[in-house]
């Protein structure tokens, strides 16, 4: 098969980087859309850190390669390749699996690991003016729990270098997948992760808030409590709670009452049951079910249907070989019924605590 890839060198890393230091995205009028916003692009830091995934590599890949199929069918797909062997591996699995490439960009920007949706770049964008420009949150691995991270850290700003695109810095950390936004003025976190000493802790609670205002521009904050068994992050938002549009959250639920879990979704789902949106209306909550546990190597993993990644015509959700997997399917699909809905088997996937919106990052259009 013949392989179109777009290949960028450093070349492209010397554009000029313009650094909007002392304005933010709030008062120029930029907005961070709802990921089922129209995509550009999504962003992708590919796997490659045997620190992470040991010896699972050729199985997670697996199941990655899949992902980028159904990404590249709809959007542009852009790598982080991490290294050059690493680009030359991409490159030969492509060709293997027969995937079509038209789609699909490599960058040589090198990374630590591959959970792009907490240290890749977020687009904010101003339509109207059909401009972006990218927040530069810091990133310090969840708290310091995997060094190095240097190289993750420095991601958005690479992204900016290469696209000619603005960088806003909040001077503050911040992951993806802490966050979740409905597009009109609402965004969804978790207490036990932004509130975190090993986040920011110069920073109040208060402040952290003024942060998510200035730089996500949103007016309305809502403060879920714990995260999920198993979710080295302290309690990701993608894990447990997701908007499905401007007024409706899915959010996982367990039903055993002796599983770990149950507690803290039962506490989520009475607190998301008490809150409105940013215009004063009732959020209409809807239930999602928890596979059954997952556990490799006497751990508990951190698996959840919820870690689903809306592309432009699909959602993506991870499946678990389970018995819970078609139902989990059905609902999403209700949620979204003009996209198609793809069970992928994140498995082998979950070993390294997170799955497929933990790995990418959408990039909007304008």
């Amino acid at each position: 098969m013949k392989l179109y890839l777009a290949i960028l060198f450093s070349i492209l890393h010397l554009r000029p980087l313009k650094r909007r230091l002392l304005s933010t995205p709030q008062n120029e009028g930029f907005l961070f859309p709802a990921e089922w916003h129209p995509h550009e692009a999504t962003w992708l830091s590919f796997p490659h850190n045997i620190d992470t995934w040991e010896d699972r590599l050729p199985k997670v890949y697996e199941s990655y390669f899949e992902f980028i199929k159904e990404i590249a069918e709809e959007e542009k797909v852009r790598i982080a390749t991490g290294n050059e062997a690493t680009a030359k591996q991409i490159k030969f699995e492509l060709e293997k699996r027969e995937i079509e490439s038209r789609n699909i960009e490599l960058y040589d920007f090198p990374t630590n690991d591959s959970w792009c949706r907490d240290h890749g770049p977020s687009f904010v964008i101003q339509p109207e003016k059909g401009v972006k420009s990218i927040v530069n949150w810091g990133y310090n691995a969840w708290g310091g729990k995997y060094p190095p991270f240097d190289a993750d850290n420095n991601i958005p700003r690479r992204v900016a270098e290469a696209f000619g695109l603005p960088l806003y810095e909040p001077n503050a950390i911040m992951e993806g997948g802490s966050i979740e936004v409905n597009g009109t003025g609402s965004l969804l976190t978790s207490k036990s992760c932004l509130l975190n000493p090993n986040r920011n802790p110069s920073l109040s609670q208060q402040e952290i808030e003024e942060k998510l205002r200035s730089y996500y521009n949103v007016s309305h904050i809502l403060w879920l409590g714990e995260g999920i068994v198993g979710d080295d992050t302290d309690g990701h938002v993608d894990d447990m709670t997701r908007f499905v549009n401007s007024n409706t959250v899915l959010t996982a639920l367990e039903s055993n009452r002796l599983d770990a879990n149950y507690d803290a979704l039962k506490e989520n789902l009475e607190l998301l049951q008490s809150m409105k949106n940013e215009k004063g209306e009732r959020l209409n909550v809807l239930t999602l079910p928890m596979p059954d546990p997952v556990h490799d190597s006497g751990l508990r993993l951190p698996a959840s249907y919820a870690n689903f990644y809306i592309l432009n015509n699909k959602v993506i959700v991870p499946t678990y070989r389970c018995s819970k997997d078609e139902e989990a399917l059905k609902i999403i699909e209700e949620c979204f019924p003009s996209r198609k809905v793809v069970g992928i088997d994140s498995t082998e996937i979950i070993w390294g605590l997170g799955s497929f919106h933990c790995l990418s990052q959408q990039e909007p259009k304008v």
